[in-house]
């Protein structure tokens, strides 16, 4: 079956391409496609996390080291349900948002390249071959590449797609030394075929470097707010809810494939957790680019997912079965939230992107009356990201901080460390990611418009509320039924830990009972909440209200210049802060007893990107240009060079014994 939707994505792509010049005969078929090979994908990865058996398919092939080997195990599962699931739905966004760029763009070109993306991720998340692998793991990089170069007209968007371009052919590097080395020089890269390694540590390492580039650990994380906020939004869903994901997968994978790690790959991951947790919270809190905002807030929800990940890891070594079953099952848990609130965010931001024609939330304001649908949609996905109950956010951060604090509580001081590491990073986290969300909903919803567009704002067709209310409906329905959904993480628990299944759903069960109650509760008060609404409603049913002017607390004529903007909302943070991330601050006091114009905004660049990356690519390229003599122009010469590399090559091979 999984063979079958793979098929259907890829041929639905082909024959999308193939009348790309017809904006309804494409759209047709690339959004029928999608959604038929992702609801035929979902099939298999269904059966085996209700307890079906591991399904593979083994094939011999001419490529050297090995088969095509692709399996279907309860990891792959797990995976295949975000991928296949956020990918239905913004292909069918997709249909409609993308409507805008017909008379510009041939879509059919765009339907290929995202069918081949998500037929790409699938093959990654299954494939039992380190040349398979690879092999989807470059043809994901290139459609994605594809995708998100899609307006190349733009100067901003080539040099997105340069980055996204360059950092994943260094992450895959990294992934082809990760496989050789593990390999060692065997006839067979099966992943079935390798042994343990005794060089674990380095292996890890490169997996970490090499995995963590596409998951947008810091500080590898720069291509991921240059590439999300170029893409169309339907496709910057997909990339940050389930593209990076696929880093994640292969770091969890490679624990099922090495040795027991040594203690410090745990503090490794809580280290990376903490920096990509704080700092992309941080950097999300002082954007103003509402794309970036939400790249940015990735880059802090991978950081919960790798200290979940760390405390995993912690607690395997020391021997601590409820610090590693609940750390892995807030780490899991979380990359599914991740993909069902992020993409609600972005597609309600799309939605938003859409009718206003702009991403700079200083011009946006008052669109709740004017968008209440996208509106509320976008509140409920804000507080899901925001970690408050009774949504999905908050449970998987609840399984997290259940581990920690199981871990400090423990008299192994081993794991005392990384527990209270891992509260206090959760902490900062949680804090900052209200205070980014509260910005967010505040400056685009609430207050009066600061544009015309906004001012002119409507809200959009059903084809693109519909995948909305479905992911908000997720949001609610984990939060609300947390106790049998987390129980259902077992199967990949066990495979992931290595611990026996009444480990795990003794370590589960700790939890699961106060996480219900929790739940239950928040979702009483609003329920409760509700019903004082409705009441008021009923009460106020067939009698005249009028509306009138708000105290104007001397202000006689208020406006939106009266309103905070994005920076002075994040003044205080940026104060704080300022001397981590650098922002730029350009401020006009007021002048006179009738000032006529003051002004202050900030612009927060990428700290990494300006003092790291930039000064080393610029010393690259000069140290390269000194071989710019070689690039003269004659084929002829070029042909010479080649010959005698293979030549030496050929050499040096027959010289070993």
């Amino acid at each position: 079956m999984l063979v079958l939707a793979l098929a259907i994505l890829t041929l639905g792509g082909c024959a999308a391409l193939c009348v790309r010049h017809s904006v309804r005969w494409s759209t047709f078929l690339g959004v029928t496609s999608a959604v038929a090979g992702c609801l035929a994908g979902l099939i298999p990865a269904g059966r085996v996390l209700l307890g079906a058996p591991t399904q593979s398919l083994r094939v011999p092939w001419d490529v050297p080291y090995g088969a095509f080997f692709v399996a279907v195990d309860p990891l792959s599962a797990y995976f295949l349900l975000p991928i296949f699931g956020l990918s239905a739905l913004a292909a069918v966004y997709g249909g409609q948002y993308m409507l805008a760029y017909r008379g510009e763009k041939a879509l059919g070109v765009s339907w290929f390249f995202f069918n081949l993306l998500v037929a790409s991720m699938a093959l990654v998340v299954v494939a039992r071959n380190a040349i398979l692998f690879l092999a989807a793991w470059e043809m994901m990089a290139l459609a994605s590449f594809f995708l998100v170069t899609l307006q190349d007209e733009d100067e901003s968007v080539r040099d997105a797609g340069r980055t996204y371009l360059i950092a994943s052919h260094l992450g895959t590097a990294f992934l082809l030394a990760f496989f050789v080395i593990l390999g060692g020089g065997a006839s067979s890269l099966d992943f079935d075929r390798f042994t343990p390694s005794s060089h674990a540590g380095l292996l890890f390492i490169l997996a970490a470097v090499g995995f963590g580039t596409k998951a947008g650990f810091v500080p590898l994380h720069v291509w991921l707010p240059e590439a999300h906020p170029a893409a169309p939004t339907h496709v910057s869903a997909v990339m940050s809810g389930v593209l990076i994901k696929t880093g994640i997968y292969g770091i969890l994978r490679t624990l099922t494939l090495l040795a027991p790690l040594p203690y410090w790959a745990g503090w490794l991951l809580i280290a990376v957790g903490v920096t990509s947790g704080v700092l992309g919270a941080l950097a999300a809190l002082l954007q103003h680019d509402l794309k970036r905002l939400l790249a940015y807030s990735s880059v802090e929800n991978i950081g919960i997912v790798a200290l979940g990940l760390g405390l995993g890891l912690v607690g395997l070594h020391a021997g601590l079965a409820p610090l590693a079953v609940l750390g892995f099952a807030g780490a899991l848990l979380h990359v599914l939230n991740h993909a069902l609130f992020k993409g609600l965010l972005f597609l309600g931001a799309g939605s938003v992107l859409h009718t206003t024609q702009t991403r700079d939330m200083e011009k946006f304001g008052g669109l709740l009356k004017r968008m209440p649908g996208t509106g509320i949609l976008f509140l409920i996905g804000a507080a899901a990201i925001a970690g408050l109950p009774p949504l999905n956010g908050f449970v998987s951060e609840f399984l997290i901080y259940a581990g920690a604090f199981t871990a400090a509580a423990s008299v192994d001081s081993e794991a005392l460390g990384p527990a209270l590491a891992t509260i206090s990073a959760l902490v900062l986290i949680g804090g900052l990611a209200v205070a980014c969300f509260a910005k967010a909903f505040g400056m685009i919803f609430l207050g009066e418009p600061r544009s015309d567009q906004a001012a002119h704002a409507h809200e959009q067709g059903r084809a693109m509320r519909g995948p909305m209310v479905l992911l908000a409906a997720g949001c609610a329905l984990i939060g609300i039924l947390s106790t049998p959904l987390v129980g259902q993480l077992a199967p990949v628990l066990e495979q992931v830990t290595a611990l026996p299944g009444s480990t795990v759903h003794a370590a589960l069960g700790q939890v699961t009972g106060i996480l219900g109650s929790i739940s239950l509760g928040a979702f009483g008060l609003l329920v409760l909440v509700g019903v004082v609404v409705a009441i008021r409603w009923a009460a106020l049913a067939g009698k005249p209200l009028a509306a009138g002017p708000t105290w104007d607390c001397g202000y006689a004529r208020p406006s939106s210049r009266m309103q905070y903007t994005a920076s002075s909302f994040t003044q205080p943070l940026t104060d704080l802060f300022g001397p981590l991330l650098g922002p730029r601050r350009r401020f006009t006091a007021p002048q006179g007893f009738f000032p006529q114009a003051a002004s202050f905004t900030t612009e927060t660049p990428d700290v990494y990107r300006e003092r790291l990356y930039g000064p080393l690519f610029a010393g690259v390229q000069k140290g390269l240009s000194a071989f710019r003599w070689l690039q003269h122009g004659r084929i002829q010469l070029y042909v010479l060079h080649i010959a005698l590399t293979l030549l030496v090559l050929l050499l040096w091979k027959l010289a070993q014994p």
